[in-house]
């Protein structure tokens, strides 16, 4: 029987956040549920008592991501699994896009996953053992109107993870970028989405973003949990897994165009 193992889930009070820490402590493992507001955990505290260890963290603030970390040794002893999945959308045309929203993304979706990832890494190499996986999107895989630096953020968190799995490879660490397609999330609520002040000239790219959506159905987060679960109980994990129906379309679709526009 494998033993149990400690999980650190940023943005753990809602979406995939809260999905997999819930499915995590039901199957018995341990979790250490990092939020803004602890308030936001207290009912699974209230089930789950000491297995899950509620942390404030903001993880665009560096010193917060190492405090969690320490809290998660002090209690638990140790991290098996780092889940950067914290993070959000802003739409809007590049042109559109404000400084301190573009900056403040990025801020969240790539600057965050770096600084929980550093505050972990340490941890892991005395472990000589540990799986950080990443929460991208297919919106990794391309570039679509009006959500351009959305799409931006993630290239870089999947840059970023890709060149962390080749230097931690021989430290015993493994490493995981999910792909997930759309999911019933609360993807659109104002904390998971912020919109620039629009310009009538990127009416018509709204449009094609909005058709290209159009036929997609929203998958049940639930469906993706023993996905996950199987990645985190593999000896020999992939470095990419997509999750979602039309996920594969979407890289399919994205790497033929490449190739074609390369060959050609």
């Amino acid at each position: 029987m494998s033993r149990e193992k400690v999980w650190l889930v940023t943005g753990a009070s809602r979406g995939f956040g809260r999905t997999w820490t819930e499915a995590a402590l039901a199957k018995g493992d341990r979790v250490v549920a990092a939020v803004r507001d602890v308030a936001s955990v207290s009912a699974l505290s209230d089930r789950y008592g000491d297995n899950v260890l509620p942390v404030q963290l903001d993880v665009a603030e560096r010193s917060q991501a190492f405090t969690a970390a320490r809290c998660a040794i002090e209690h638990f002893g140790r991290i098996d699994v780092l889940i950067n999945n914290a993070g959000y959308c802003l739409a809007g045309a590049v042109e559109e896009v404000a400084e301190a929203d573009a900056r403040a993304l990025f801020d969240t979706n790539v600057f965050g996953a770096l600084w929980v990832t550093q505050a972990v890494l340490p941890i892991m190499r005395a472990q000589a053992s540990g799986h950080i996986i990443a929460v991208s999107s297919v919106s990794g895989l391309v570039g679509q109107p009006t959500i351009g630096m959305y799409n931006a953020s993630k290239w870089a968190l999947e840059g970023m993870m890709e060149s962390l799995s080749e230097e931690i490879s021989d430290l015993g660490i493994k490493v995981s970028i999910l792909e997930p397609a759309i999911y019933a999330t609360e993807f659109t609520s104002p904390t998971s989405m912020r919109f620039s002040q629009m310009h009538s000239a990127y009416d018509g790219a709204r449009s094609r973003l909005y058709a290209s959506l159009g036929n997609e159905l929203a998958n049940d987060p639930l469906s993706s949990v023993e996905q996950l679960m199987g990645l985190v109980d593999s000896d020999d994990p992939p470095l990419r897994l997509l999750l979602g129906g039309s996920a594969l379309g979407w890289a399919v679709r994205s790497y033929s165009n490449r190739l074609a526009s390369w060959v050609r």
